[in-house]
């Protein structure tokens, strides 16, 4: 998939949220509107991509309110002081929690700016057919078995 399209993919989610991609282009890029083709184009040609990532009114349309979002808390290692007056090493393992929040789309700007690739990131939360096709066939093939 190329950044055109994926950029294409990840606005037709917001918008289908209620994001106004041609007000937030000509208002934050302040660039002439020709097309919403050329507008994506001029977005993924000149990386000006990260601008729309960043903003907070797409990322609160691409992430809705109140929906149930899946992240994963890091490794923890600490001190602790046991009953007896001992210290002791807590080792805990990364574990996955999920969670319905108001401000989901906070959560994931924060994640957005410390990831090495945003639009890596963000393609996580795209559900395309390239996707489907090889459940389809799991499903399909164990359905033959059966």
């Amino acid at each position: 998939m190329t950044r055109l399209e994926l950029l294409q993919l990840l606005i037709a989610q917001a918008r289908a949220n209620g994001f106004e991609f041609r007000r937030w282009y000509i208002g934050t890029l302040h660039l002439p509107w020709e097309s919403a083709s050329e507008a994506v184009k001029v977005l993924a040609a000149e990386r000006r991509y990260y601008a729309l990532l960043f903003s907070h009114e797409f990322a609160s349309s691409f992430w809705k309110a109140g929906e149930r979002i899946t992240f994963q808390v890091a490794r923890q290692t600490f001190q602790r002081t046991r009953p007896d007056g001992s210290i002791g090493t807590v080792h805990r393992k990364p574990y996955t929690r999920r969670s319905a929040r108001e401000d989901a789309w906070k959560y994931h700007l924060r994640e957005l700016a410390v990831a090495e690739e945003p639009l890596r990131y963000m393609r996580r939360y795209l559900r395309v057919e390239d996707e489907l096709a090889p459940e389809e066939e799991e499903t399909g093939a164990a359905a033959k078995k059966d």
